[in-house]
């Protein structure tokens, strides 16, 4: 099938991409800048920005399949705007227009990668703007399916990959960390826990929606549950640096609070759904390895 991945350049729609392709299907990415990355250098590209611009038909009737990776988060926050107006109009508004336009498209399928968020939390959709936010995107983009075109949602937690030229800060900053090469940071882990899925899983359970995912549904994801302490302790591990970590309740350096919307010492523990999704599970160790490998090497 033709399939365009809006957020295609980013790790969850790279890995996509990579497995999708691997399956016969013929790619395009989409997204707001253009890319250099060689490891994307065979897949079609469109530079396209849908929180800014308008979606033609035209372009959408290219294509039968639409992944959609690429809701605003914290990360693309505009310095100096303000959250509610920015996380209202991107997710409320700009994710459930596009989905509104590729419903009028010739696209037969689409796959929409949600947040865990409301589901575990939904206490904080009155009090997070960002959470609302993904909140409404979800429940007005699935208004739109109907036997013509058929959306699945998958409702992801702590995402953590690697793939080849794209960057992530975050995980680099972890591996840093465990290795104990950020100067007077003590190595200490931080109270509570979630659930942790690998992006090579997010891709197959991508996979398993276009082909058995029940339309209109919106799927649980994950594959772990992990303290937070299990969690950096695998980074300390795998840098070569074991550790029995201490915990602390106060805010910790590598998972500010402002990331934090189940809140600060939550645990957030679940059997993830699966079924006829078919992906596969138990790889955060090894995910882990490999982004560990790909800092230090």
């Amino acid at each position: 099938m033709k399939t365009l991945i809006i957020g295609g350049t980013g790790l969850i729609g790279a890995e996509i991409a990579r497995l999708m392709n691997s399956n016969g299907h013929e790619i395009t990415l989409m997204s707001r800048n253009s890319t250099n990355n060689p490891a994307l250098s065979d897949y079609n590209h469109i530079t396209h920005d849908y929180i800014h611009d308008d979606i033609s038909t035209d372009v959408l009737d290219e294509f039968d399949w639409l992944v959609f990776s690429a809701a605003a988060d914290i990360r693309m926050l505009p310095e100096g705007q303000d959250e509610e107006t920015f996380f209202m109009h991107a997710n409320g508004n700009r994710v459930p227009y596009f989905f509104e336009k590729a419903a009028q498209s010739k696209i037969k399928k689409a796959v929409y990668i949600g947040t865990w968020y409301p589901v575990v939390v939904p206490d904080k959709i009155q009090s997070s703007s960002y959470v609302r936010s993904r909140f409404e995107a979800d429940k007005l983009l699935r208004q739109y399916s109907n036997s013509e075109f058929e959306i699945v949602c998958l409702d992801a937690p702590y995402v953590i990959g690697q793939f080849p030229g794209i960057e992530t800060p975050h995980l680099e900053g972890l591996t840093m960390y465990a290795a104990g090469k950020l100067e007077g940071v003590p190595l200490i882990a931080p109270a509570g826990g979630v659930n942790h899925i690998s992006s090579l899983s997010v891709a197959e359970a991508v996979y398993g929606g276009f082909l058995n995912g029940e339309p209109g549904k919106a799927y649980l994801i994950g594959d772990e549950n992990l303290s937070w302490k299990e969690y950096f302790e695998l980074f300390c591990e795998a840098v070569g640096n074991p550790q029995d970590l201490a915990i602390t309740e106060d805010a910790h350096p590598m998972m500010p609070d402002i990331i934090l919307y189940a809140g600060r010492n939550a645990t957030v523990s679940y059997e993830p759904e699966n079924g006829e999704l078919n992906y596969g599970r138990n790889r955060i160790k090894e995910t882990i390895n490999n982004v560990v490998s790909s800092y230090l090497s």
